[in-house]
């Protein structure tokens, strides 16, 4: 990774850094002693910090194996268990793909609030650096003045957008977009959708018919599905990653506001659980703010 984009990840863990490791490095200083009383510690700290259950019995289970085997007492050596077994966490083999294919077609769901506008604007940004032809397709045509917000960062970013008039059916516009994308031979549609309906199942609905319509176009477009999240959100975030994905079939995860927030090992839960990667993060409020995640930089960061 670049030096500035090192520095920009390293930058946005500060609050993190405080509260997650920061309370590992106190309890590791202060113990001496790594038995059955520091583990149970260590699972406090890791349950309040949005860790969950799962993921925290994994660590712990790793980590006391690690001490144990290596007869490890140093204080050094007991951090870098601990950061080996969260290392291993979020770079499991099981991540669905990496680099995007052309031409692509990138589904962005999420919640109300949790940056998705800007999120897509930041994406949209980051393709059209890497010499790609970039389209928006404003789906969200339920929320007041979000198809004028979209088409607002799309002319700052200066690509174009396909839209329809505030309460429009939203999958017509993604219809149209996939159109107009295969004849300008683009390279990445972004297409956004609603955020919130007024029920579950209305907003579940909407996005099961965009996905048969995206899917009928699969043969053309390499799919993926994204699905936005607030870092500051903590455990909620497992919980809109489990409804979007029972309903989307998710292949990553942008996590955003990480510089704003101490929950960004909120990460470690949501690869454990869901085998989901997290694609992107947002370090911050520019457009230039969202870079590809690297879960070593991240555990480094974190345990430096």
């Amino acid at each position: 990774m670049a030096e500035n984009l090192f520095e920009k990840l390293k930058n946005s863990l500060v609050k993190t850094k405080k509260s997650f490791t920061g309370k590992i490095d106190q309890l590791i200083n202060y113990s001496g002693v790594y038995d059955e009383e520091f583990f149970e510690e260590l699972e406090e700290i890791l349950i309040l910090s949005d860790i969950g259950y799962e993921s925290t019995n994994e660590i712990i289970e790793k980590t006391r194996e690690i001490i144990t085997r290596e007869n490890i007492t140093d204080k050094i050596q007991v951090k870098n268990a601990i950061k080996l077994v969260v290392k291993e966490i979020l770079k499991k083999e099981d991540d669905k793909h990496r680099d995007i294919a052309t031409p692509a077609v990138i589904l962005i769901v999420g919640v109300n609030g949790v940056g998705k506008t800007t999120t897509i604007a930041k994406l949209a940004n980051l393709y059209k650096g890497m010499g790609l032809n970039v389209m928006l397709a404003a789906g969200d045509t339920f929320r007041a003045a979000a198809v004028e917000q979209l088409e607002i960062w799309a002319e700052r970013v200066g690509v174009p957008i396909v839209k329809n008039a505030q309460g429009a059916d939203p999958s017509s516009v993604i219809f149209d977009a996939l159109q107009a994308a295969k004849s300008r031979k683009t390279d990445i549609l972004i297409c956004d959708t609603a955020g919130r309906l007024h029920n579950k199942d209305n907003l579940m609905k909407e996005l099961s018919k965009m996905n048969k319509i995206i899917n009928n176009s699969s043969d053309h477009f390499n799919v993926y599905r994204y699905l936005v999240l607030d870092a500051t959100s903590g455990t909620n975030a497992l919980n809109q990653t489990a409804t979007f994905n029972e309903v989307t079939q998710l292949d990553g995860i942008i996590l955003t506001k990480l510089d704003g927030s101490a929950k960004g090992g909120i990460i470690i839960p949501i690869k454990n659980q869901y085998h989901i990667p997290v694609e992107y993060v947002g370090v911050g409020e520019g457009v230039e703010d969202l870079q590809e995640f690297i879960p070593e930089d991240f555990a480094e960061i974190l345990f430096e």
